[in-house]
């Protein structure tokens, strides 16, 4: 029986989430498995991740075929790399804490990086955020000035009504006086 490491489609129209699974390769993609190793969640920023490390590792190893999707979710999360190391170890290149240095040494290197990138990336939100507040303030200033203006020129014209509608009762008051 060949057998596959391949995603298998779960969630709702436009909000697709898989499940890495293990199964036989004439199976239906979201039909019967042998194995559910993890879970791949594409909709988060970065991409979600679970995976079972022991049992993908021990799949890959016994001659499971990961698709082109799981082999980078898999050399994403070092089931490859531990892999290669494996055959390493095997053929006598050297000894199995080498090999764990080596991964460990890969891991924290791989760390390192996504906590740099995800730095860089808070920095960059905090800064349109503070560049957008700029903009907002500066547009609710040019918006108060606008409206302070209108106020005065109502106020303006107010003011010019009463003094015009004043003239005009002044001379009819002093006309019924007159006789």
């Amino acid at each position: 029986m060949a057998t596959k490491i391949r995603l298998a489609r779960h969630g709702h129209k436009d909000y697709a989430y898989y499940h890495i699974v293990v199964a036989d390769s004439r199976a239906p993609r979201d039909g019967k498995f042998i194995e559910r190793i993890g879970s791949y969640n594409p909709n988060t920023n970065p991409a979600t991740v679970d995976l079972n490390f022991e049992r993908a590792l021990y799949w890959v190893n016994v001659g499971a075929q990961p698709t082109d999707t799981v082999r980078n979710i898999l050399s994403g999360e070092g089931v490859m790399l531990m892999k290669h190391l494996q055959g390493g170890v095997r053929k006598g290149a050297f000894d199995e804490a080498a090999a764990q240095r080596k991964f460990e040494a890969w891991k924290a290197e791989k760390d390192a990086k996504n906590g740099k990138i995800s730095a860089e990336e808070v920095q960059k939100a905090a800064k349109i955020a503070k560049d957008r507040m700029a903009q907002e303030i500066e547009a609710n200033k040019q918006k108060a000035a606008e409206v302070a203006k209108k106020r005065q020129e109502a106020l303006e014209a107010e003011a010019a009504k009463a003094a015009e509608e004043a003239a005009e009762a002044a001379p009819a008051e002093e006309a019924p006086a007159a006789e």
